[in-house]
C-alpha cells in the first residue's frame, strides 16, 4: 500500500474517532470490517480480530484493500453485484456469500452490511459489515437430507465441483454465476445467525458512536440533515483541486450539499460549518446586495451568471469573490444541482490561466463528475 493511501486510512478513521476507539472495537468477539467509500477503491480501514482470524489473513494483509480480495471463483456473481448496487445506493443489505480463507479455502456465511453516516453532514463516512458463517446443520433436498457446512459441505462441494464442470465444457460465465446463485441459496443462514448478525451491527455502531461524540464529530445509523451527493460522485468530486461548492436547487433554502477542500482552506471554515448552509452565509455588512439579488435570478432563471461580491472567511476578514454560479444537468438532462466556483481576486494561476478559463474548467469537469454518476445509478436500478 502506497505511504499517501495509507495516510488517508489512517485519517478516514482518526478524524473520526477518538484513540481509544481500535482498543474497544477489538475487544468485541464480532467478525467485522469498516470501509470508507470516500477513498478512491473503497478500501477497508479496521479489521476486528475475529475477521482476521476465521480469514487467516494478518491485519496488515487485509487494511487498505477491498472486500474483493475474499471472493474466489465461485462466489455468486449476483451476490457480489447486489452488494455493489447497495453501497450505490448507500444502504444495508443481508446476504448469503461464499468466500475464501486465506489458504484458499471457501466458507459460507452471511454478510450484514449497514452504512455508517455523519450526523452534521449527512453523507456515509463508513461501511461496517459483519460475517457470520454458517454453522454445520442438516437440510432437506428433494426426497433426502444434506448438510450444510459454514466450512463447506459435502453436498456443496459436489454441486460447486458440479458447476465448475459445466463450465469448462464451454458454459458461460454468467450461466455458472446462476449455478453458483442455486447452492448460496440452498446454505442459507439460520435465524439465529441471522440475530447474531444484528447484534454485531448494534456492538459496533455503538462504539463507533460512543467514540465518535469524544471527537465532536458524531455519526448515526440513520441519516440526518440534507441528503447529500452519492459516495460514487463524492469520490469524483474530491479529485477536483479548485475552490467549490454544490448547491440542491430542490429543497428550501437551496443549500450547499458538497464543499470543496479547497474552499474549506479559503475561508477557514470547517466541512460541518458549511453543508446545509445556504451560500450567503459568506456575506457581510459591505457585501453589495445587488450581487446577491443578480445570483438569485440566474437560479431561479436557471441561467448561469458571473458576479464580482465581497466574501468573508470565518475569521471575518474579507476578500473580493470572483464567483461563478452555473447549473449542472445530470444524464436525463435535469438540473440536479448549481455550482458555485470561487477565485480569490489578484490570486494567480500556475498555468497562467485568466479566472475565465479556470471557472469554466472547473465547471466542465463537474458536469462530467454528475452525469456519469448519474448514469452509473440508472443502469444499476435498471439491471
Amino acid at each position: 500500500m502506497e505511504p499517501p493511501q495509507l495516510g488517508l486510512i489512517e485519517q478516514s478513521f482518526n478524524s473520526r474517532y477518538s484513540n481509544w476507539a481500535r482498543e474497544a472495537l477489538d475487544e468485541l468477539p464480532d467478525n467485522f470490517t469498516i470501509t470508507d467509500p470516500c477513498i478512491s477503491g473503497h478500501p477497508i480501514v479496521f479489521a476486528s480480530g475475529g475477521f482476521l482470524k476465521m480469514s487467516g489473513y494478518s491485519r496488515d494483509q487485509v487494511i487498505g484493500r477491498n472486500g474483493r480480495i475474499f471472493q474466489g471463483h465461485n462466489t455468486c456473481r449476483r451476490s457480489v453485484m447486489e452488494i455493489r448496487e447497495a453501497i450505490r445506493e448507500e444502504r444495508g443489505v443481508e446476504i448469503n456469500l461464499l468466500n475464501y480463507r486465506k489458504d484458499g479455502t471457501p466458507f459460507w456465511m452471511l454478510f450484514r452490511m449497514t452504512p455508517v453516516f455523519g450526523k452534521d453532514e449527512g453523507r456515509v463516512i463508513h461501511f461496517v459489515a459483519v460475517q457470520v458463517p454458517i454453522l454445520r446443520r442438516r437440510q432437506r433436498r428433494g426426497n433426502g437430507e444434506r448438510f450444510c457446512d459454514g466450512i463447506w459441505s459435502n453436498s456443496c462441494r459436489r454441486e460447486v465441483c458440479s458447476s465448475s464442470s459445466v463450465e469448462l465444457a464451454g458454459v458461460s460465465e454468467a450461466d455458472s454465476g446462476c449455478r453458483a446463485l442455486e447452492v448460496e441459496q440452498q446454505c442459507k443462514a439460520s435465524d439465529t445467525e441471522k440475530q447474531i448478525a444484528a447484534t454485531a451491527i448494534r456492538n459496533v455502531l455503538s462504539v463507533l458512536t460512543h467514540y465518535s461524540e469524544l471527537t465532536g464529530r458524531l455519526v448515526c445509523e440513520k441519516r440526518f440533515g440534507p441528503s447529500l451527493v452519492s459516495s460514487s460522485l463524492h469520490i469524483s468530486l474530491g479529485r477536483i483541486k479548485q475552490s467549490f461548492v454544490l448547491m440542491d436547487p430542490h429543497m428550501p433554502e437551496i443549500p450547499i450539499v458538497y464543499v470543496s477542500d479547497t474552499f474549506l482552506r479559503m475561508t477557514g471554515y470547517a466541512q460541518n460549518e458549511v453543508i446545509g448552509k445556504n451560500y450567503s452565509f459568506l456575506t457581510g455588512v459591505d457585501t453589495d446586495p445587488s450581487a446577491l439579488h443578480q445570483i438569485e435570478l440566474s437560479i431561479q432563471a436557471q441561467q448561469a451568471c458571473s458576479v464580482r461580491i465581497l466574501h468573508y472567511r470565518k475569521d471575518k476578514s474579507s476578500f473580493w469573490n470572483l464567483l461563478h454560479i452555473s447549473p449542472v444537468r445530470n444524464a436525463t438532462g435535469k438540473i440536479a444541482y448549481f455550482v458555485g466556483v470561487q477565485i480569490e481576486e489578484g490570486s494567480l494561476d500556475r498555468h497562467g490561466l485568466s479566472p475565465e478559463m479556470r471557472q469554466l474548467s472547473v465547471v466542465g469537469s463537474i458536469k462530467v463528475a454528475v452525469r456519469s454518476s448519474s448514469m452509473s445509478s440508472s443502469s444499476s436500478k435498471s439491471s
